[in-house]
């Protein structure tokens, strides 16, 4: 009924008018939406239900979804339904046969106890997605064939390939094993990748996968998808990542066990907007040819959490084509902890839903299991709004194996550090790893180290590009296993699912999640004797501690007080406990995004836009400026500013070129003429002065930064 019904603006003269070469394309949206609202009256409640859903989605299907809003609100859904649209030819009625009768009933969803609203919401975004993945689909054929080309869309179907990717998968795991050193360690990760494959025959739902760092749970998540996918005949497998910089890694992972053309990865600090044009979004044909990429229609996807949430609550059609491949997906988050607190109700609502009604299997993977469950009783360690009912947990015996997994020693100091001091103590470490909270502090403290001569000095950060903090990896872990100098000094970017292993590990105050995923990055493989391998956590007497973890950074000290070993099992449980409950349900949904969609007198009152515009894990605005230090980004630069390269697949070319920077900073970069736009959209920021960056240090933007960048290297 949707499909029918978005175009039928087209049924008019002046559109007819339009596509014959005469005048600009008028709104034909529209007309959709009012048509459905007119049949919708009188008619019985699930009726109104299903009109109003469709009439969402017909009326954005080129510029978004709109909020319901008032009539007095230009863009909104109200408006729309009121606005004079041009006559349709009555010969519509004989040829596009609508009717809503059918279209929803009672059984539509399972019921999710005071969440009616968020569930016919999600269901209305789902169906907006289906229809513009569709539409966009649709156009790309007409132009494809206009062109006489056609894009390639022929990715396989997981079904059919599962039985070879198990036995790739299989072989892969024989060959690890043969290869593997006997030690209680290999042993554990055997045992741990057999149980968790023993239980994919369980039904869908939600799962968590507790394993210790090092325990192997990227490949035990990968087996468990697998084998639960083939048990279930599901159609995809999609893997969430906090950080853009193990993307490149665990997509490398995937492609090596699985094989060339099954793993897409996806992620880009660029986003692409959809351009409307004054007619109400009559898009352009070069922006609609889109890689198959932008509707994740690969059999396994490896993201980010970000693409995966935001996208999940996201207005923009852009955004939204993807949403209907996560029906019958198996769809692991790594690194569940990492939610930002802020979205973390909303966000595990839209989980839970699609587990509940779309046939999704959920699978919270972590190395520190947060308490992501609904409260069960006094003491809890869940919260209002976790999943219900409790996830069913994969792994075997999660206690013992953190205690089996043991291998660092935890050295908590109490008094400030200054960078001087810091650096002595990497001094004595041929090999040692500073992990720091902000950018600043780390650049701050590689000056100190280098003007201190530290010899095998490496530094990563976000302000380097990934293409090069990839080669820098790699330099680290050749350096670490020559046993050669190699001190790094580094954000957080390091911690979660890089696979470095060094001796001492000094981390500087966060929460307990932060620092047990910084212990990981000590004796990893625990082939050092515990005592010998320490991970010290500091307080930086000189960089404030960033405003958005303080609260984190106290939660920590305050287990602390209570339990001597702060990475047991019991001490994980009480820091979550405390971080969730002492915020409560508004600060874990700051932006009210669940109390956005409302249902009153069988009106569906959804704001659409609204949370579209606030739904953000990260909230600090940054900005992208591409670096274009490689040929591969020199060339997309060049496509993008000759207009020969559409801007869906230059940011693609680009994701991996790119410094996300404060808008201020990347204000002053244009001001001051050391970056410029290269499009007519303005959307594409790229840097001009390259005295700017190096790939050893990254990108310069700051005062402080202008420091000379010579110096660091004389």
């Amino acid at each position: 009924m949707v499909g029918l019904a978005h175009d039928l603006g087209k049924y008019s003269a002046a559109f007819q008018s339009y596509i014959s070469g005469h005048g600009t394309s008028p709104d034909h949206a529209t007309a959709g939406a009012q048509v459905l609202m007119h049949m919708a009256a009188g008619a019985g409640p699930y009726e109104r239900v299903a009109a109003q859903l469709a009439a969402f989605a017909v009326a954005g299907h080129h510029s978004g979804l709109p909020d319901r809003g008032s009539i007095d609100e230009p863009g909104t859904l109200e408006h729309r339904l009121i606005k004079p649209i041009e006559p349709l030819d009555p010969c519509w009625r004989d040829e596009l046969p609508l009717a809503l009768s059918g279209c929803f009933g009672p059984r539509s969803l399972q019921p999710s106890t005071g969440e009616e609203a968020f569930q016919l919401a999600f269901l209305g975004r789902m169906i907006f997605s289906a229809l513009v993945d569709a539409d966009f689909i649709d156009t790309e054929t007409f132009y494809a064939e206009h062109k006489k080309r056609r894009p390639d869309r022929s990715w396989p179907a997981l079904i059919d390939i599962l039985p070879g990717l198990i036995g790739r998968f299989d072989a892969e795991m024989a060959r690890k094993a043969a290869d593997a050193k006997p030690g209680r360690v290999n042993a554990l990760r055997t045992e741990i990748l057999a149980v968790v494959r023993a239980k994919a025959k369980l039904p869908r739902g939600v799962y968590t996968l507790d394993v210790p760092t090092g325990g192997g749970k990227t490949l035990a998540s990968l087996g468990f998808a697998l084998d639960h996918a083939l048990t279930h005949g599901m159609r995809r497998i999609l893997v969430a990542i906090p950080f853009t910089s193990i993307i490149e890694q665990t997509a490398k992972v995937f492609g090596e066990v699985l094989g060339e053309g099954v793993v897409l990865e996806h992620h880009s600090g660029i986003e692409q907007e959809e351009r409307a044009s004054a007619s109400e979004g009559e898009r352009q044909a070069s922006d609609k040819l889109r890689l198959a990429m932008e509707n994740w229609a690969a059999p396994v996807v490896v993201t980010t959490n970000v693409q995966l949430l935001e996208s999940l609550f996201a207005d923009r059609t852009s955004r939204c084509r993807k949403l209907h491949a996560l029906a019958d997906a198996v769809i692991i988050l790594d690194e569940a902890q990492t939610i930002p607190l802020p979205v973390l109700r909303p966000a595990i609502a839209a989980l839970r839903e699609l587990a509940l009604n779309y046939g999704a299997t959920i699978v919270l993977c972590t190395a520190t299991q947060p308490a992501l469950a609904a409260p069960e009783g006094e003491g809890t360690d869940g919260f209002m709004g976790g999943f219900a009912p409790r996830p069913v947990e994969l792994a075997p015996d999660p206690a013992a194996l953190h205690a089996a997994f043991r291998r660092v020693q935890l050295d908590v100091r109490t008094t400030p550090m200054t960078d001087a001091e810091l650096v002595d103590e990497l001094a004595g470490s041929p090999q040692g790893l500073i992990i720091v909270n902000t950018r600043g502090h780390a650049l701050a403290l590689h000056r100190a180290a280098a003007a201190a001569g530290l010899e095998g000095l490496m530094h990563l950060s976000t302000r380097q590009i990934a293409a090069d903090r990839g080669p820098a990896l790699e330099t680290i872990r050749a350096l670490l296993k020559d046993e050669a100098p190699c001190r790094v000094i580094a954000t957080s970017l390091v911690e979660a699912g890089v696979d470095l292993d060094f001796p001492h590990v000094w981390r500087a105050e966060a929460g307990l999640d932060q620092i047990a995923q910084a212990a990981g990055r000590c004796n990893r493989e625990g082939r050092r004797l515990v005592e010998g391998s320490v991970v010290t956590v500091f307080r930086a007497a000189e960089h404030r501690t960033p405003r958005e973890i303080q609260a984190l950074v106290n939660a920590m000290r305050s287990t602390r007080e209570s339990h001597a070993d702060l990475f047991s099992p019991e001490a994980m449980r009480r820091y979550f406990r405390e971080v969730y409950w002492a915020r409560g349900p508004k600060e874990l949904d700051r932006h009210d995004v669940l109390g956005a969609f409302k249902i009153s007198g069988g009106q569906l009152s959804f704001a659409y836009r609204t949370v579209g515009e606030r739904f953000r894990l990260i909230e600090s605005g940054m900005e992208p400026v591409i670096v274009p230090i490689h040929q591969a980004a020199i060339e997309a630069v060049a496509g993008v500013a000759g207009g020969w390269l559409p801007a869906g697949a230059a940011a693609q070319r680009l994701q991996r070129h790119i410094v996300l920077v404060p808008p201020k900073a990347r204000q002053r970069l244009l001001a001051n003429g050391r970056a410029k736009f290269v499009d007519k959209e303005r959307q594409f920021v790229v840097l001009t002065d390259m005295t700017l960056y190096t790939p050893e240090i990254g990108l310069l933007w700051g005062d402080a930064d202008y420091l000379s960048i010579e110096s660091l290297f004389a």
